[in-house]
């Protein structure tokens, strides 16, 4: 009988007591003004990401909503304060947790996303989506955060008009599906 834990049911072991003495911070973004009217669904699935944090033992009053890259395409940090601000409260080790819809997401490009797994990993942030929590230090959840990323920016670049919950929220285009996807991915490589 295997007696390991899944990960979504090791959050509580990850989630430590001095994580809650820092911000759980909420990331929201999506890229134009468009997929926010059009995608309602996804800002609303951001935004409940409190109500994760809550879940996760945050007061309401220690979590940080950061939104302020919503409706805002950018191609690098310096475009995006929002993304930026998350970097630097995740460097000065203000945040115990960062939350997002789908968490290789949450940068436009692998060098941004490994610099943010790395801050994190250093601070001793823990990332966490509705799938689980994770801690870029231990090097499964790193292995998953990475092939995550790397899926994310193959899929980014195949569809580059994607948004946060692409496959659940948006319908396909014309007769593409998930399965689509990632047989052409593998067929590529």
């Amino acid at each position: 009988m295997d007696t390991r834990a899944r990960p979504w049911e090791r959050a509580q072991g990850k989630v430590q007591p001095w994580h809650h003495d820092r911000l759980a911070a909420v990331y929201v973004r999506q890229s134009t003004a468009a997929q926010v009217h059009d995608h309602q669904e996804s800002t609303r699935l951001q935004y409940g990401l409190v109500e994760r944090a809550a879940a996760l033992g945050w007061a309401p009053s220690r979590v940080l909503v950061i939104d302020e890259d919503l409706g805002h395409s950018a191609s690098g940090i310096d475009a995006r304060p929002g993304f930026q601000r998350l970097v630097s409260e995740v460097g000065l080790d203000h945040v115990g947790v960062v939350l997002g819809i789908e968490m290789s997401r949450l940068a436009r490009s692998g060098r941004e996303w490994h610099q943010l797994l790395e801050l994190c990993a250093l601070s001793g942030a823990l990332l966490a989506d509705p799938d689980g929590v994770y801690d870029p230090a231990d090097h499964n959840d790193r292995l998953l955060l990475g092939l995550k990323g790397t899926i994310s920016e193959a899929l980014c670049r195949y569809r580059h008009n994607a948004s946060y919950a692409d496959i659940p929220v948006m319908p396909p285009r014309s007769c593409e599906s998930a399965a689509d996807l990632a047989g052409s991915a593998s067929r590529s490589a």
